[in-house]
């Protein structure tokens, strides 16, 4: 009898084994992922990322080169390394430039106003993100609105609020207009951030007896941290390069701070010819700004996923 063999639909057929061999296993090749196009974007992307460090860096290692150089060789071969390491410059800019003067009035107002902005934008923050009552939001968008509000605008008549209560030309003065002036972002970045914080931890603080300060300062805030030094370094910086507030508000010469000090040094020096002084002074300025940001560069990034992740 003949038998016809249909051929077979859908899944293939395997032959059963013969006596004495195992089942035989085939070996099905995995479909190759296309990988090309993922490479070239991330080619192109860490193109761009190395022009743009190329772009931020060289000025910073040319300015820092330019210091230590004297005022011919700046002229004569402005790219190439200098000769030896003129420190003259440094203690030049530092004594005769007045720059520990200038250095000295912005550690005190960026310190306290840093101090300030912090420690009254936490606790408005707190508030704002913790409790329920008529007009948190209200107050929430104002502080919001303060941030789309230009400081040119109130130049004027915030001169003539410092001039009537005695606080022009002064650092206390100035230091109450950098809380001011920086509360508004502040308090915006750590109300999202004290909202990513659980709130089991502080029914527990209140439940073994703990006053709302006691948990705020001792419970909440250390959670807090990451929050606190990356608005803080945002904070430092703003204040430290500051220009307008101080050049408007802050007029002694004996009370100025360390931009108005570098233009005044750009504008004498330029007449002097003392360029290596000048560079010298420039990189004082940027040296605390740098070296905060390499500190903190790991809490700053902590401090800004932390606020997105809850």
């Amino acid at each position: 009898m003949k038998t016809t063999d249909t051929p077979p639909t859908g899944d293939e057929r395997i032959p059963a084994p013969r006596a004495g061999q195992g089942p035989e296993v085939r070996k099905v090749a995995a479909p190759v992922p296309e990988k090309r196009e993922g490479a070239v974007l991330n080619v192109f992307s860490h193109g761009v990322l190395i022009i743009w460090a190329i772009m931020v860096v060289m000025p910073l290692l040319w300015a820092v080169m330019t210091s230590f150089k004297t005022d011919r060789a700046i002229f004569t071969s402005p790219w190439s390394l200098p000769d030896a390491l003129h420190f003259e410059n440094w203690s030049r800019a530092w004594t005769e430039a007045h720059m520990s003067d200038y250095f000295l009035n912005t550690i005190l107002v960026v310190g306290g106003s840093l101090v300030g902005t912090l420690l009254f934008g936490s606790m408005a923050a707190y508030v704002l993100a913790r409790f329920e009552f008529p007009g948190n939001r209200f107050l929430y968008f104002l502080f919001i609105g303060g941030m789309s509000f230009p400081i040119i605008l109130a130049l004027v008549p915030l001169f003539y609020v410092m001039q009537n209560m005695a606080l022009l030309n002064t650092l206390h003065g100035l230091i109450l207009v950098y809380i001011a002036y920086s509360l508004p972002f502040t308090v915006f970045f750590l109300t999202a951030f004290f909202r990513t914080l659980p709130t089991s931890v502080a029914e527990a603080a209140f439940i073994d007896g703990a006053s709302h300060t006691r948990t705020f300062f001792q419970v909440m805030l250390p959670m807090a941290r990451p929050g606190l030094i990356s608005v803080g370094i945002f904070n430092f910086l703003g204040q430290w390069n500051q220009y307008l507030l101080p050049t408007v508000l802050n007029t002694d010469p004996e009370q100025k701070v360390l931009s108005q000090g570098l233009v005044q040094l750009a504008v004498s020096q330029g007449y002097k010819g003392d360029w290596s002084g000048l560079f010298a002074g420039l990189v004082m300025a940027m040296l605390p700004v740098l070296a905060a940001y390499v500190v903190f560069q790991r809490q700053v990034v902590a401090g800004l996923t932390a606020g997105a992740v809850k």
